[in-house]
């Protein structure tokens, strides 16, 4: 040491540093001043992986098939939301037609009276026009009344009641209407009540030649 600096420290004293973390006048901790030596040298980049473009192939890969998987489920929602309004409406007209139906039905009554009163002359009058306007009603409701004498017996829509043979006709026929049937559309609410004739064993042809041949 020059004899400058011994000197340079006789007169300043020596220098004393307190590095106690806790002051001990206040009692709190000191922050202590970093230097530049103490802070964290900046990290360097890494450096690509040789395998990442075959690690993000996959990926895409990964989210395409998760789109398709997604799109499947909504087109399958799509198609079970369709067929539940299918079936809710299905469900509303059946039950709307099976109300109408059981409407009519109370009324089949009351027409037929209207029908034999008819028959026998007694529909005249105010009472005329209450029938023409109940069957009006009931008509546009979709009522609609069949049975008619001479057409094919058909057991669908038809109730034998009667039976009988006759040369007359040549397959099961009505021959007479006993009640008349009532459907509505393709509801039979209630089968013509009929009787029904069958071919004899012999046919009028038949008959007229044999009567022929006798003269």
């Amino acid at each position: 040491m020059s004899s400058t600096n011994q000197d340079h420290e006789r007169e300043e004293g020596p220098v004393i540093r307190d590095n106690r973390r806790i002051d001990p006048e206040t009692g709190e901790v000191r922050e202590t001043a970093k230097g530049p030596a103490d802070e964290p040298a900046p990290e360097a980049p890494e450096a690509p992986e040789a395998g990442s473009a075959e690690q993000a192939a996959p990926a895409a890969g990964s989210a395409e098939a998760q789109l398709a998987e997604r799109t499947a489920d909504l087109q399958r929602l799509q198609a079970e939301y369709s067929n539940y309004r299918k079936r809710v409406e299905r469900d509303r007209v059946a039950v709307r037609e099976q109300a109408l139906a059981n409407v009519l039905t109370s009324l089949l009554p009351v027409l037929d009276d209207i029908g034999r009163a008819r028959d026998h002359g007694e529909v005249t009058g105010g009472f005329a026009k209450v029938a023409e306007a109940l069957e009006s009603a009931v008509g546009k409701l979709g009522l609609e009344r069949f049975g008619e004498k001479g057409e094919p017996f058909d057991p669908m829509i038809h109730e034998a009641l009667m039976h009988s043979y006759s040369a007359d006709v040549t397959e099961p026929a009505c021959v007479e209407i006993l009640q008349p049937g009532y459907r509505v559309g393709e509801r039979v609410l209630r089968p013509a009540r009929v009787a029904v004739a069958e071919p004899s064993g012999e046919t009028p042809a038949a008959e007229s030649a044999e009567d022929a041949g006798e003269d």
